[in-house]
């Protein structure tokens, strides 16, 4: 006998407990679904506040967590590297549906080559691991990919880390990525290499956890290869405008022409600042369009109204 395919009957598994793994929770749970969150310790808050389970589990112990997964049909992942890894494959071998990888950032196309981005963190592997999958005679797995740009949370009071967000991208707290909103400084690539104003996409993490709840509702069956979706595409020169605006105070604005960037990130290498070098790494990746795309396959597709980037500005710092 077949496996239910009914919507209402879906299991999901989350992986990972951070701070956005804490919001799909909440948005998913407001549905009939059945919620198992994975982490690698007890969260007993997620059980309070959703109507939702917490398995503790071993990412390094494939069986246990296979056995963990068995049943389930999606499994949406916040977690990366290794424990992403063996997450595929467990869910692979527990015959899960479809499977949302870690890629929460900018559209998979814009992303440099493999074995050339400096973010990659297994990513590359991750996404060929599910595209084999995908393609298996026996027992294929489906997968998808969130495309959102850029976390509004990146500018907002303490940055990532106080969403407890972005453990892994070496740039969470305040002030890392362009603009220190609290400060009134900012540091913007000026162009991409062919001299053209440098477009970003941004969502908040809140709505993309909407987002995807409302994709649920689609039916995963249907979902194609990525969905894109954003709250605000705009120019990096208009993005620290508003910020400015929004404060109601002059920003002090450091523009880096793209070969200088280039020059920063040789002396940040050679002299081994790690910090540095990553925070600069982000201006190369944001002038190279990594976080942009133009079109949206989601945002017609399901009934959510995204906040606009000045609107959650305004809620989020208001006039300094």
């Amino acid at each position: 006998m077949g496996r239910r395919t009914s919507t209402a009957m879906m299991r999901i598994a989350i992986a990972g407990a951070g701070g956005f793994a804490s919001l799909l929770a909440q948005e998913l749970s407001r549905s009939a679904y059945a919620i198992i969150v994975l982490s690698t310790k007890e969260h007993p808050e997620f059980e309070a506040s959703y109507d939702c389970q917490v398995a503790v589990v071993d990412y390094n112990i494939l069986e246990d967590l296979q056995f963990t997964l068995e049943g389930v049909d999606l499994v949406i992942s916040t977690i990366s590297g290794a424990e992403q890894l063996n997450l595929i494959d467990a869910a692979r071998r527990a015959r899960v549906r479809c499977f949302v990888p870690s890629e929460f950032e900018g559209a998979i196309g814009r992303r440099p080559p493999t074995g050339t981005d400096p973010f990659d963190n297994d990513s590359s592997t991750a996404l060929e691991q599910l595209r084999h999958w995908s393609q298996s005679r026996q027992h294929s797995m489906k997968y998808t990919v969130f495309s959102c740009g850029i976390f509004y949370e990146r500018f907002a009071p303490g940055g990532l880390q106080a969403f407890n967000m972005g453990i892994t991208c070496r740039i969470r707290n305040q002030g890392d990525y362009m603009i220190d909103v609290g400060q009134g400084i900012a540091e913007v690539p000026e162009a991409t290499p062919q001299g053209h104003p440098i477009y970003i996409v941004m969502t908040s993490a809140i709505d993309v956890a909407r987002f995807v709840a409302a994709a649920v509702e689609l039916g995963i069956d249907t979902w194609p290869r990525e969905f894109r979706m954003r709250g605000t595409r705009m120019t990096t020169r208009r993005l620290h405008e508003i910020c400015s605006e929004v404060r109601g105070v002059e920003f002090d604005v450091i523009t880096r022409p793209y070969d200088q960037i280039e020059q920063w990130l040789r002396y940040y290498e050679q002299s081994r600042d790690e910090a540095k070098w990553f925070s600069m790494q982000h201006l190369l990746q944001t002038a190279n369009g990594r976080y942009t795309f133009g079109d949206t396959n989601l945002n017609d597709a399901v009934d959510v109204q995204p906040t606009n980037f000045r609107q959650w500005l305004y809620n989020t710092w208001g006039p300094a």
